[in-house]
């Protein structure tokens, strides 16, 4: 596929998107007359524009994973696919490159509403392309175009898995406790790919796998930061209608996560784990299903265990954790800082790093102001 087409795909989604821009005008100020608001705050659109810069990002990184291992079709353009790669994919599931397809549909969506609506309201949208620079993976199947993110050298946390199982433990209320991770190696002894970075990392067959298993725990670790990010911002918006689009967005979010962490299951689970990459020998996927811990490392247990919420006496409940209060915990900038600590972001120049963490620092600063009649 040619640059031409994959720039005709954000082109289509960016037009789509601008056609619903005048009914979003429209209920804005519908809602607004309700509730005696006046229209999205400076806060707020400070969020929309962190939350579409962070949904640019996704849209990069996931056309990567979709070139290879994907689907590649009029919906998603760009690249041709990787016989090998998709394969290891698909044995986590059968259904992985659907998924891939659909997870990177849905992040170009999101990023193309976003823009759209900043747009309907006299708002600057977003656009980070100029850092679009980063190398292409050499493998036969990618897009040799510039990137934003580079997914070929990561760190990837995996402490989500047992955030989410603890019954004990919720970061918001637990910020000093360390949530050991699944699997160890991808944090410590990282950076490892997470997708192939030419042809000759499709074999051997373990090898291939472990860059594949390495993808399904980013897909996840991606996801759950989504989950977390958008009901914290939520909880500093003013306006109904933009608060109405963080409520809609972000589940969609949670939705992936949940896809991904089962997948990731399979990679740590029989009959593919364990499972020793032979070119990178410090990396080890275990069989979490027979590793010491129980319940916190229970395969299929995806779903979000009862844990501590606001104050201790209160029972515990299934609940997206961190969404958080303070900054401190987590938050726009805590989010940027976890992406680059991942590696995600090496070989951006500085100026990419500020322009990025002031998006960050304002949608942080941003805060719910109360409206009321005179």
């Amino acid at each position: 596929m040619t640059d031409e087409h994959h720039s005709d795909r954000r082109n289509f989604l960016r037009t789509g998107a601008l056609a619903g821009t005048a009914l979003a005008a429209v209920t804005s100020g519908a809602f607004a007359e309700e509730d005696g608001s006046h229209g999205p705050t400076k806060g707020d659109i400070a969020i929309l524009r962190f939350l579409s810069a962070v949904e640019q990002i996704e849209s990069d990184l996931w056309q990567q994973y979709n070139e290879l291992g994907g689907i590649q079709d009029s919906e998603v353009p760009g690249g041709s696919g990787s016989g090998p790669y998709t394969a290891a994919l698909k044995n986590l599931d059968g259904d992985m490159d659907q998924y891939i397809h659909d997870n990177t549909e849905d992040e170009f969506s999101h990023h193309a509403f976003l823009n759209a609506f900043l747009e309907s309201i006299d708002a600057p949208p977003v656009d980070l392309s100029k850092f679009a620079t980063l190398p292409s993976s050499k493998a036969t199947g990618a897009n040799q175009i510039g990137r934003l993110t580079n997914l070929m050298k990561l760190k990837v946390d995996t402490s989500w898995w047992t955030r989410y199982r603890s019954r004990d433990k919720n970061p918001d209320l637990d910020p000093s406790f360390v949530f050991p991770q699944a699997v160890p190696d991808l944090i410590t002894n990282g950076p490892f790919p997470a997708i192939p970075r030419a042809d000759n990392d499709l074999s051997p067959k373990d090898h291939i796998q472990a860059i594949a298993n390495t993808a399904a725990f980013h897909f996840a670790s991606i996801e759950q930061g989504g989950s977390s990010l958008y009901p914290t911002l939520a909880l500093k918006v003013t306006d109904p209608v933009v608060l109405r689009i963080l409520l809609s967005i972000g589940p969609t979010e949670t939705s992936h996560f949940q896809t991904w962490h089962d997948k990731a299951g399979n990679a740590v689970s029989d009959p593919l784990a364990p499972l020793t990459d032979p070119t990178s020998p410090t990396l080890t996927f275990p069989n979490l299903n027979v590793t010491p811990g129980g319940e916190d490392f229970q395969t299929n247990l995806i779903m979000p265990e009862p844990c501590p919420f606001l104050n201790r006496k209160f029972p515990p409940v299934s609940i997206i954790r961190p969404v958080s209060i303070s900054t401190k915990i987590f938050g726009a900038q805590q989010a940027v800082a976890g992406l680059k600590a991942s590696g995600l972001f090496i070989g951006q120049p500085p100026e990419f790093f500020t322009k990025v963490g002031k998006l960050a620092e304002e949608a942080d600063e941003a805060t719910r102001k109360c409206h009321r009649e005179d």
